[in-house]
């Protein structure tokens, strides 16, 4: 068998958000089976010195930062008709790590992680070609100009439209199209009538989210809500702004002492303005998550739009809090009623107040909740499916017919 060469939009290291420690755990596992290369943007100046991290699961490693500002890739977007997705991730430094990867090295497997990395796969490869959508950005970008005006509005339809496009062709190339939950490939395969789509869920490492875990603990005094995520990312945004502006309010009724933190790198000044609300704080940066999660009396995942399965609620399950999710943020979690789920201003936030009033059931909420991800989301289950995905089972390389590229 020979080795695999993983393109990853972003460094899969350290695994601290969402796409990060999907990637990154992704590599672990293949690492065990194969021997992995890596071509990787960088986007944060700490990451290129805490690169060595993936030393142990790599062989070789090209590291590029990604400097394009977002508005000439937006320039590039339109005088080329292609997604502004796919111009901001072009880099000639990158198509030549590849090309040099692929000449010097025995690779037998190119593994995509998300469609923007696509772009960097021979048009005719002699090699199997795995694309990990994760989710179908198509359908977020869509949704983004549903609720977007005017020019911005008129871009994020036209992402859309694009990006649909550009998914319907990698998919018509490529072996396998994964994505993380059962709901994404089947909406994928719905949209597309694509062939050999993939569920490849999400897992946790349960020995770290735990709250028997050694970590620092914080004092807290009170009720304690909190909400976890990467605080420039637009659904996260809006699902903290819903919650402030509109939620927290019923439930400071009733528990006039409850406060709300929002725990995540990166907050935007209107993440940042939002402090001035009665019983908000904003961290921003945090070491270690998991102190405010084991702090927290609830967890909440108030996002009005979310695609694929979200790390932060199988890690706040993990550590046993009593979870309330919005509809959308429980979508693809295979949860068995462990958590709260609501819809609306008032089933959130009742669900909220019953769990601040009765501190006792929410503790047994938590400890179902725990138990249920210990039982159905362990990295190592969740990844088995790629054994055959990937041709890690020593079965017959021969790759699946598909059709020429165009």
């Amino acid at each position: 068998m020979g080795d695999i060469l993983f393109l990853a939009h972003r460094v899969p290291f350290p695994p601290d958000r969402g796409d990060k420690i999907r990637a990154f755990n992704i590599i672990r596992y293949l690492s065990e089976r194969k021997r992995v290369h890596l071509v990787a943007f960088a986007d944060d100046p700490a990451d290129l010195k805490r690169k060595s991290g993936l030393a142990k699961l790599t062989g070789n490693r090209q590291i590029v930062w990604r400097s394009k500002p977002q508005a000439w890739a937006g320039v590039q977007s339109l005088l080329s008709h292609r997604p502004v997705s796919l111009t901001a991730f072009d880099n000639a430094e990158v198509h030549r790590a590849v090309e040099s990867m692929l000449a010097r090295h025995a690779i037998d497997t190119i593994y995509v992680f998300s469609s923007q990395m696509a772009q960097y796969v021979p048009l005719r490869p002699r090699q199997r070609v795995v694309m990990d959508f994760v989710d179908m950005d198509s359908a977020k970008f869509a949704s983004y100009g549903e609720t977007s005006r005017g020019f911005t509005g008129w871009m994020m339809r036209r992402e859309a439209r694009l990006l649909a496009a550009h998914e319907r062709a990698i998919a018509a190339r490529a072996d396998a199209s994964l994505f993380v939950s059962e709901e994404e490939a089947q909406l994928f395969r719905a949209r597309t009538e694509a062939e050999r789509v993939h569920a490849v869920c999400n897992g946790i490492d349960t020995s770290i989210f735990d709250p028997g875990a050694q970590f620092k603990r914080i004092d807290t005094m009170g009720a304690l809500i909190v909400f976890t995520g990467q605080m420039d990312y637009r659904p996260n945004i809006e699902g903290v702004t819903w919650f402030v502006e509109t939620i927290l309010p019923h439930i400071r009724l009733r528990h006039p002492k409850a406060r709300f933190a929002i725990v995540g790198r990166k907050p935007t000044d209107a993440v940042k303005a939002l402090a001035k609300h009665p019983g908000v704080t904003v961290t921003g940066e945090v070491a270690d998550v998991r102190p405010w999660l084991q702090a927290a009396s609830v967890v909440v995942a108030p996002l009005k739009l979310a695609r694929g399965v979200q790390n932060k609620v199988l890690e706040a399950m993990a550590m046993a809090r009593p979870v309330v999710a919005s509809a959308a943020a429980a979508t693809g979690i295979d949860h068995g009623g462990t958590i709260e789920v609501g819809e609306t201003v008032g089933e959130i936030a009742d669900a909220v107040n019953r769990i601040l009033a009765d501190p006792k059931t929410g503790a047994e909420f938590g400890a179902l909740a725990r138990q249920r991800v210990i039982d159905h989301y362990s990295w190592d289950a969740r990844l088995s499916v790629l054994d055959d995905i990937v041709g890690l089972r020593g079965r017959n390389d021969r790759r699946l017919d598909r059709p020429a590229a165009a």
